[in-house]
């Protein structure tokens, strides 16, 4: 390997440890409670501008660690959108929702930090911000949506914006709390989750009741 090809991977590597190490401190204690300095002191980088000159600003950072697992999801998503359809079934699209998450956890094994994180990212709203943004941007998740949507068309456009912003918050902080404990039964959390999200979406809105 060529001495460019030498730099090339470490430079891969370091920005990898980086954003492992980044990614667990946010989980841990919050993305405002962590400096880059000491992510750059944790990842083992003796200069502790290392985050600043990989990544720039804190919330660049956040923006790659969501890219990161942005794209496993994705695939994830893919194959249950084949699997699904056509389906008119509102539990179907719901299952797409849910197992996108957990079994992207699945394949991170134990220990991970990935539902801590993005819990911790719904509590600030610039964060909360910049992860729609990416999510957005995301075909395959969008398309989840549309094809749940389409399952709902009694409900108020309204409602069903609430109950996406309800899912979504009660799906990660679930796994977020499962991800505390340790578990690696994430099939049984998914199956669990898709009940209750699916009564959620389907529940009667009284919206227009005076």
């Amino acid at each position: 390997m060529s001495g460019h090809g030498v730099r090339s991977r470490q430079v891969e590597e370091t920005r990898a440890r980086i954003l492992r190490t980044a990614e667990r401190l946010f989980a841990e204690h919050g993305v405002a409670s962590v400096s880059n300095r000491q992510i750059s002191e944790a990842a083992g980088q003796g200069n502790n501008a290392a985050v600043n000159y990989h990544f720039g600003t804190k919330s660049d950072l956040v923006r790659a660690i969501v890219r990161r697992h942005a794209g496993p999801m994705e695939e994830i998503r893919r194959g249950l959108l084949e699997r699904h359809a056509g389906s008119t079934e509102v539990r179907d699209w719901v299952t797409c929702v849910v197992r996108s998450i957990t079994d992207h956890l699945t394949a991170l094994g134990s220990p991970s930090w990935y539902a801590r994180f993005a819990a911790q990212l719904m509590t600030e709203p610039t964060l909360r911000e910049l992860a729609a943004a990416e999510i957005a941007e995301a075909p395959m998740f969008l398309a989840v949506l549309d094809a749940l949507h389409r399952c709902l068309p009694d409900l108020p456009d309204e409602v069903r914006r609430e109950r996406d912003d309800m899912a979504h918050t009660l799906i990660l902080h679930f796994c977020a709390q499962r991800e505390r404990s340790g578990t690696t039964e994430w099939s049984s959390t998914a199956a669990a989750l898709i009940d209750a999200v699916d009564g959620l979406y389907r529940a009667p809105s009284h919206q227009s009741v005076p």
